[in-house]
């Protein structure tokens, strides 16, 4: 079966006209709340060596909740007219990805929502206020594991974000078409943070809590964005009940899904993104992207060959010249922003809500 390409009018009246001074955001309700959770018992410490002096006391053991995701969200006064969207980030960064750019511009949260969509941003399970299970960590300094069971911590530097974000061919130096906007790159590093995801359990927590979100949102689309960008669909592998429809942005796809998994995606829209220079960034990072990009386009032909409905929106091949992989920052995000928003309304709103 032939991949399908989509094409969609550029929008570029419509994208200026957006970056203009926005009227007053009119919100019927904002908040925030945790999904998931689960109790676990951590046994005492031994007694302190040398008595303490000073400070506050140790903590003893006794029960934590770990493996819970903080969701913040804003719902418009006519938000009842549109499937609410969840955004998960990526690698070392948390759901500041989806709000003010680092130049300072509209974010995707707040122009989803000034489009009539209930937004609600997640932060990872082991990122952010979601906060980690740090019990590995107290296990080693106190002796009861040794420091080789201490689990792996990223986080990334600024040369290693350039490539991987694809900012440039080689660190310092930008594409002469790059979309981010380069001089805010030090608020962008600024947004990265440790990034725990090597002390979760499998299945990932983040993907059950996904899950669980989207049914108590009684629908939702579900959309992911580099190291998160597959969740949307482990999520409604999980549980489908509540995920109306994915966007994928930007990430390594799963080939080997059993039919009964394609067969579950099958009966979900499902939208993935990729930005421009794929294969354009030179050192330990060029080759990320180009399979990636080509293990999506044999996901989205299984699903497809199943019966369902996935579209590979490469930017490149519709004109769209120079983003990066922090396409929803780049100084055309608004731009993207509308042909999601125009794929949900033709592929997911379409269809009657629960």
């Amino acid at each position: 079966m032939k991949i399908r390409y989509v094409w969609l009018p550029l929008l570029l009246a419509a994208a200026a006209v957006a970056q203009k001074q926005p009227k007053p955001l009119v919100l019927a309700e904002q908040g925030s709340f945790f999904v998931g959770g689960e109790k676990k018992t951590l046994p005492a410490p031994p007694p302190p060596s040398t008595p303490r002096s000073g400070g506050p006391p140790a903590l003893g053991g006794g029960d934590i909740t770990i493996n819970q995701m903080y969701v913040q969200y804003q719902i418009p006064v006519n938000g009842t007219r549109h499937v609410p969207v969840v955004m998960v980030h990526g690698c070392c960064l948390s759901s500041k990805t989806w709000e003010t750019t680092p130049d300072g511009r509209l974010g995707w949260n707040e122009y989803f929502v000034r489009k009539d969509r209930p937004v609600y941003l997640a932060d990872q399970v082991s990122r952010a206020r979601s906060g980690f299970d740090p019990s590995t960590f107290n296990a080693v300094k106190t002796g009861k594991l040794p420091p080789s069971e201490l689990p792996n911590v990223l986080d990334a530097s600024h040369q290693a974000a350039w490539a991987i974000f694809r900012f440039g061919p080689t660190y310092g130096t930008a594409f002469p078409d790059e979309q981010f906007p380069m001089d805010a790159m030090d608020e962008l590093y600024k947004q990265m943070i440790p990034d725990l995801n090597s002390v979760l359990p499998m299945p990932n927590p983040t993907w059950t809590n996904m899950a669980a979100l989207a049914v108590k949102l009684k629908g939702a689309v579900l959309i992911g964005h580099s190291e998160s960008g597959f969740f949307p669909e482990q999520a409604a592998l999980i549980d489908p009940t509540g995920v109306k429809g994915i966007v994928s942005i930007e990430m390594p796809c799963a080939t080997t899904l059993k039919p009964t998994e394609i067969s579950t995606l099958a009966k979900i829209p499902i939208l993935v993104m990729f930005g421009d220079h794929l294969a354009d960034v030179k050192g330990d990072f060029n080759n990320i992207w180009p399979g990636a990009f080509d293990s999506c386009n044999t996901f989205i032909k299984q699903v497809n060959d199943a019966g369902g409905d996935a579209e590979m929106m490469s930017l490149p091949k519709m004109g769209i010249k120079g983003n990066s992989h922090m396409l929803m920052q780049d100084k055309n995000n608004l731009q993207l922003a509308d042909l999601i928003l125009a794929w949900t309304d033709k592929h997911v709103e379409k269809k009657p809500r629960s």
